[in-house]
């Protein structure tokens, strides 16, 4: 199919790839055929031996080769903006230098956001008119709202950050500049003045959380001041010039009812999970870089009850907690002299100090997880955290290696039995083909056979097929266990006859 695989002397061949020929009996069959050309008659004086001036006889048709096509090759994402010319970013410059020249941005900084945006927009006015620019009206308000973003806010990308429907954007050097919508990326028409811009923007953004972003300190995690995580890397690790990246979250926050709307969980599938947060049943949601895992977090975290005293321990805090009687913390790099940083570890020892009687950490990736399990099988039932895994087997084995990471020497069997007595439930979010983020399985750790984990799938998610737009279609059924390892823990809640309800459901449906 692929060409030959290797030779009757058993040495390996190279695969081929030809372009298929016309059979040569295609194109004998277009000429007319006559009865002499059909049978030639042999001569009657050597019948057995060819003609000296005989023709050659053709050679029999090869056979047709089977093409190997190449995939499409893919074609550029669309702009959503179109591109300005550079005749407007030369007036653009000109602009807002004599804007500098003008401003007094010592009294400015006393204004309230709303009224320095009118006072600058009455200079730049006066500036246009002075230095008489052609520019339409159209243009000059686009210019008026570009000056006002550049000197009060994050510059270009202001208008990517008030749209709801981005979920990503990602800056590649001043000149390129792509979002996320609805699970695909596309490319922007924006871009900035020069990478020093895009380098300042981004000191902006790290600076209101106290960090700093440099060629001494070129890497940088941060967060907006609504929650949304940033990552900085600027050069000279960043060749091609600085690379932002921002995962903005929504301005409605999302619950799991919304979840089931977009169909990443079925309502009966929601129905178990709401139950799980409920009963406190030690929770890790496990999955792929922007597969849903915060999100999912947020929703678990609105059925805590509102009495409980939460901690939660992050990065860049970027969760969004509902509950009145939550104490947020957050690590802290290094300063210039290598020293002061607060890891996560540090944070999570520390959380135990504090009585709390649930703790969450945002994301789990060393070391601190052995403390989380710590804390998770002395008393703190409802702790919860995310770790990037693919799948909850996977998941299992990365705890096992996160500890190892740790330096401690406990035996194989103790970390897994460590690890049986704290985790209930993990959760497994996966973001498909097609964009669209599920909920693929939620599995149950139910103990140990020999050095063994066992564990047991609740709900998992169906691929059936695609639809003709290319959008995957799914379900999720039940597994058919109608009383989970949970249950005694569901009884003692009250919530036995809820979740017998809702597993019950979903296996009919699967019916």
């Amino acid at each position: 199919m692929f060409g030959k695989r290797g030779k009757d002397d058993g040495t390996k061949g190279t695969p081929e790839f030809r372009p298929s020929t016309p059979a040569v009996s295609e194109t004998v069959a277009e000429a007319p055929r006559t009865p002499a050309a059909e049978a030639p008659k042999p001569s009657a004086e050597s019948p057995s031996t060819p003609r000296a001036d005989a023709a050659p006889a053709p050679a029999p048709a090869a056979p047709a080769r089977r093409t190997v096509e190449a995939p499409p090759i893919a074609a550029e994402p669309k702009r959503l903006q179109r591109e300005r010319s550079e005749s407007y970013y030369d007036t653009k410059s000109q602009v807002f230098s004599a804007l500098i020249d003008t401003i007094d941005l010592s009294q400015l900084a006393k204004l309230d956001p709303d009224s320095a945006r009118e006072e600058i927009r009455d200079i730049v006015n006066d500036i246009i008119a002075i230095k008489n620019f052609a520019m339409t009206i159209s243009e000059q308000e686009e210019l008026l709202e570009d000056i006002c973003n550049d000197v009060l806010g994050y510059g270009p990308l202001e208008p990517l950050l008030a749209r709801d429907d981005i979920a990503d954007i990602m800056v590649n050097g001043s000149k390129n500049v792509y979002i996320e919508v609805n699970g695909k990326v596309e490319q922007t028409g924006i871009r900035f003045r020069d990478n020093q811009q895009l380098l300042n923007i981004c000191q902006r953004i790290v600076s209101q959380v106290g960090r700093r972003v440099d060629e001494s300190s070129p890497i940088c995690d941060a967060r907006l001041p609504d929650g949304s995580r940033v990552n900085v890397i600027a050069p000279p690790l960043a060749i091609d010039g600085t690379a932002l990246t921002i995962r903005k979250f929504k301005k409605d926050k999302l619950t799991l009812d919304q979840l089931v709307k977009f169909g990443a969980i079925s309502p009966q599938g929601a129905e178990v999970l709401k139950i799980i947060g409920r009963v406190r049943c030690n929770i890790v949601i496990s999955g792929g870089t922007g597969s849903g895992k915060t999100t999912l977090l947020n929703c678990l975290t609105n059925y805590i009850d509102r009495e409980e005293r939460v901690i939660t321990c992050e990065d860049s805090a970027e969760l969004q907690l509902q509950q009145p009687h939550v104490v947020r913390l957050e690590t802290r790099p290094a300063n210039l002299e290598g020293e002061g940083e607060v890891t996560m570890r540090d944070l999570v020892k520390n959380c135990l100090r504090m009585r709390p009687e649930r703790i969450i950490v945002g994301e789990v990736r060393g070391p601190e997880v052995f403390d989380l399990l710590q804390a998770m099988n002395t008393g703190h039932d409802g702790s919860m955290g995310t770790i990037h895994s693919n799948s909850p087997r996977e998941c299992l084995n990365r705890i096992e290696s996160m500890i190892a990471m740790g330096g401690y020497t406990l035996p194989q069997k103790t970390v897994r039995e460590i690890v049986v007595g704290s985790v209930d439930i993990i959760i497994q979010a996966a973001r498909l083909r097609d964009g669209s983020r599920r909920i693929t399985h939620i599995t149950e750790v139910i103990g140990m056979e020999g050095d063994v984990i066992i564990t047991q799938d609740l709900v998992l998610y169906n691929i059936k097929g695609e639809d003709a737009s290319g959008k995957l279609m799914g379900e999720h059924v039940s597994t058919g266990i109608g009383r989970p390892h949970f249950w005694d823990r569901a009884r003692y809640y009250g919530e036995e006859q809820r979740l017998a309800a809702a597993l019950e459901a979903m296996e009919k449906r699967a019916d």
